[in-house]
C-alpha cells in the first residue's frame, strides 16, 4: 500500500513539474494584458480574438501546418522504405545501416543546420523551399526509423516470404501483409516527425526563404524584439497548439484500446 502511495505521488511530482509551465501558459492566455502579472489577472478572450483577427499570424500558423505535413508525409515514406530495407538486409549490412540512421539522432541539430546551410549554397538552393523541406526530411527521418524497426522486429520475417510463395506479387506483399502489421509505428513515426517539424527553429532558421516564417521563427524574432504587438497573442496560441496536441494523443489511446478489448 505504501509503495502505491509513494509510487502515485512521485509521478504527480514528475508531471507536475513538466507541466506546471504548460498550465500556467494556459491560464494566462486569458489574461489580456501585455505583461504577466500575478497580482493583476483579468480574464478575458482578448488574446483569442486578437489571435483570428491577426492575418499575419494566420498566415504563419498555415505555413507552419503545411511545412509540417509535407516533411511529415515525405519523411514517413523514406524511414519506412528505410527502416523495411534494414530489417531485410544482412546483419553485416543492417547493422551499420542501423548505426548510421541513429547518427542524426545523437548529432548536434546546429551541426545538421550548418552542414545543409552550407550543402545547400554550394548547389545554389540556399534558402529556398527546396532546402526547408530537405532539412526537415533529413531532421525527422531518423526518427521514423526508429519507430518502424521494433514493429518490423516483432513480426514475424518469414510472412513476407511466405506471402510470395502462395502467389502474390513482392508489391502485393509489402501493401498487404507487411504494412498493416507495422502500421501503428508507421503512424507513430508521422506523428512524431509532425511533432518535430512544428517545433523546430535551428535547422528551419538555416534553410528557410527569407519571406517565409514557421511559428517558432515568428515567436523567436517577436521575443527577441520585444516591439510586436501581436506578442502576447502567441500565448493563445501556444495554448491551442498543446490542447490539439492532447485531444490527438487521448484520441489515438483510446483507438489503441478498442482492438485490445475486442482481441480481450
Amino acid at each position: 500500500m505504501v509503495k502505491k502511495v509513494l509510487s502515485v505521488a512521485i509521478c504527480a511530482i514528475v508531471l507536475l513539474f513538466v507541466y506546471a509551465p504548460i498550465l500556467l501558459l494556459v491560464v494566462y492566455s486569458f489574461d489580456k494584458s501585455k505583461i504577466i502579472n500575478i497580482h493583476e489577472f483579468s480574464f478575458s478572450f482578448e488574446l483569442y480574438k486578437q489571435l483570428f483577427r491577426d492575418k499575419k499570424i494566420m498566415q504563419i500558423l498555415f505555413n507552419t501546418i503545411w511545412l509540417a505535413l509535407a516533411a511529415a508525409g515525405l519523411s514517413t515514406v523514406l524511414g519506412t522504405a528505410g527502416a523495411i530495407g534494414i530489417f531485410y538486409s544482412r546483419k553485416r549490412i543492417a547493422k551499420p545501416l542501423n548505426a548510421a540512421s541513429q547518427i542524426p539522432v545523437i548529432n548536434a541539430e546546429i551541426v545538421t543546420a550548418i552542414s545543409l546551410a552550407l550543402l545547400f549554397s554550394m548547389v545554389a538552393l540556399y534558402r529556398t523551399y527546396f532546402s526547408l523541406i530537405i532539412g526537415h526530411m533529413v531532421l525527422c527521418t531518423p526518427f521514423v526509423v526508429l519507430s518502424v524497426l521494433p514493429k518490423l522486429k516483432q513480426m514475424d520475417s518469414n510472412t513476407y516470404e511466405a506471402a510470395l510463395d502462395l502467389g502474390a506479387s513482392p508489391a502485393q506483399a509489402l501493401f498487404k501483409i507487411v504494412i498493416p502489421q507495422i502500421f501503428s509505428g508507421i503512424l507513430a513515426g508521422f506523428m512524431l516527425s509532425i511533432t518535430l517539424s512544428l517545433d523546430d527553429y535551428i535547422v528551419t532558421a538555416f534553410t528557410k526563404p527569407k519571406t517565409f516564417d514557421t511559428i517558432s521563427t515568428y515567436v523567436y524574432n517577436a521575443v527577441k524584439n520585444g516591439t510586436n504587438s501581436s506578442t502576447p497573442a502567441l500565448r493563445a496560441l501556444s495554448a491551442l497548439i498543446f490542447v490539439v496536441m492532447i485531444v490527438i494523443v487521448l484520441v489515438i489511446n483510446l483507438r489503441a484500446r478498442k482492438p485490445a478489448k475486442k482481441g480481450a
